[in-house]
């Protein structure tokens, strides 16, 4: 299924720490050992810009549909041509600062297939300060699941046979996973390359441009 983002403007609304920091833990639901991140984001930033936010803290590649749950309301890109049930509230809409507040949880679902969950916490809200990136890692632990790996069972399955070359799946698994697949490897300076400009039209633009229009 095609991506449809349509460009909507922002709503006015007064918002409770329009020139703050929410400090955001982030974890991978039934995931053992924890694949974690722990992430600075203004509070400016609106929901679609967090969605990218955490593709690239966690890894993955927006290749899948995603949807936010906050206080029991969906947020994501409302497709018009999908008519099954009630759409999600668009996330080009809404600021951080409106939906959360230190102590707020959250979820993020990506791929509704594999059906990974991401639990947000946001532990601390701080000023920002002016010198600061829009949105920063400040740790995590481990690399991202494959795409396409059936989910978090289907991803303890691959780490179980990748682990016993004498198992009869191991050689189909190891040529697909590719001669590059490290689990237990997290690198943080990648990640805060990539989140460098976030917010920015410019980045913006460069993570979209293989949306639907």
């Amino acid at each position: 299924m095609a991506k449809k983002a349509k460009v909507i403007p922002l709503r006015r609304k007064t918002s409770r720490n329009p020139h703050g920091t929410y400090v955001l833990k982030v974890a991978l639901r039934e995931v053992k050992p924890p694949i974690w991140r722990r992430l600075r984001v203004a509070t400016d930033l609106t929901l679609r810009d967090l969605h990218h936010v955490l593709q690239i803290a966690l890894g993955w590649t927006d290749s899948h549909l995603h949807e936010f749950e906050i206080g029991g309301k969906r947020y994501g890109m409302p497709d018009p041509k999908e008519d099954i049930g009630p759409s999600p509230l668009d996330e080009q809409n809404y600021r951080l600062t409106e939906l959360f507040r230190k102590g707020s949880r959250a979820e993020y679902l990506y791929d509704f297939g594999d059906d990974w969950r991401h639990e947000i916490v946001v532990e601390d809200a701080v000023p920002f300060e002016s010198d600061a990136p829009k949105a920063q890692c400040l740790g995590g632990a481990r690399a991202c699941p494959l795409e396409d790996c059936r989910g978090p069972y289907g991803y303890a399955d691959l780490l179980e046979v990748l682990a016993n070359p004498s198992n009869k799946r191991y050689a189909e698994l190891r040529e697909w996973v590719g001669p590059h697949f490290a689990p237990e490897e997290f690198d943080l300076a990648v990640v805060n390359r990539d989140l460098s400009g976030a917010g920015s039209t410019p980045w913006r633009r460069k993570r979209e441009r293989f949306y639907g229009s």
